[in-house]
């Protein structure tokens, strides 16, 4: 029964082992990463440009509180957050003046000795996983089949279709779900090879043994708080990134979108055809 079913349906081949790898391995330890770099952020909850950055400095970036209230400012923007950022209550109903609450760092009490240790083990993890998922999409093709912009995908008409498909939570049919669209390829590239590389040369450069070793990396960044601040930026663009593309996969069919990252299959309607790789 199931395998007439298939038949008709179709069963695609939709994501390589070294993606799926890859993504859920990635999954684990930005989830970990990010948690940790909240509780370091607790630290001292304001982000500035240049060398050097204390309280008494102005800063671009403050989550704070007034003893009574919680507030995030953006520049000379600022908005209440009590309960959320700044200032909230513990699961013990105990008020937390800090920029990030108890569940979303780790460890969920304040340590930022133990965040450091956390944040830099899985950092390397992190580095040599993206660095090995490069590697190998070269060597399996992965990035010049399924990565590769074609000239005609360049057209504005063509721009504008996948912007509109996109906008209308049209995501192609059965066989086009099989390929990246314009958008995704602009995504996932920029995510890969700008976004992470940018996160580990900011995370490097913050290091005192790399900034030892190479102490021209901070001079390129612009200081010590200008590279503190371009990691912050870009962790939370991944973060924004990541909640898009969960977003996408509820719309688009979790349960079909999980399995095929599970066991790189995807079922379809209709035939199915040599497929590329998602991610």
């Amino acid at each position: 029964m199931d395998a007439r079913r298939d038949m008709k349906q179709g069963v695609a081949k939709r994501h390589r082992l070294s993606t799926r790898i890859w993504h859920w391995l990635n999954a684990c330890v930005a989830t970990i990463l990010l948690m940790s770099g909240l509780m370091i952020f607790n630290a001292h909850p304001q982000l500035y440009w240049g060398d050097f950055g204390s309280r008494e400095d102005y800063a671009w970036l403050q989550i704070d509180d007034t003893r009574t209230t919680g507030f995030v400012r953006i520049g000379n923007t600022s908005v209440e957050t009590t309960g959320v950022l700044g200032l909230s209550l513990d699961a013990k109903e105990n008020v937390r003046r800090v920029a990030f609450p108890g569940w979303a760092t780790i460890p969920t009490g304040y340590d930022l000795a133990a965040a450091r240790r956390w944040h830099f083990a899985f950092a390397w993890f992190f580095a040599f996983g993206l660095t090995a998922f490069m590697l190998i999409s070269l060597v399996n093709g992965h990035i010049r089949k399924d990565l590769h912009v074609r000239r005609a995908e360049w057209s504005p008409r063509a721009l504008w279709r996948a912007i509109k498909n996109h906008a209308q939570l049209r995501f192609g049919d059965d066989n086009g779900l099989s390929h990246y669209n314009i958008l995704q390829k602009f995504s996932y590239i920029g995510v890969i090879f700008l976004l992470l590389p940018l996160l580990i040369l900011t995370g490097i450069t913050m290091s005192p043994a790399m900034n030892a070793a190479w102490p021209w990396l901070l001079d390129i960044l612009g200081g010590r708080q200008s590279a503190r601040s371009l990691h912050f930026i870009a962790a939370a663009l991944l973060t924004l990134f990541v909640i898009v593309h969960l977003i996408m996969v509820l719309l688009s069919g979790p349960i079909n979108g999980i399995r095929s990252m599970v066991t790189g299959r995807h079922v379809t309607k209709s035939k199915p055809e040599a497929a590329g790789d998602l991610a």
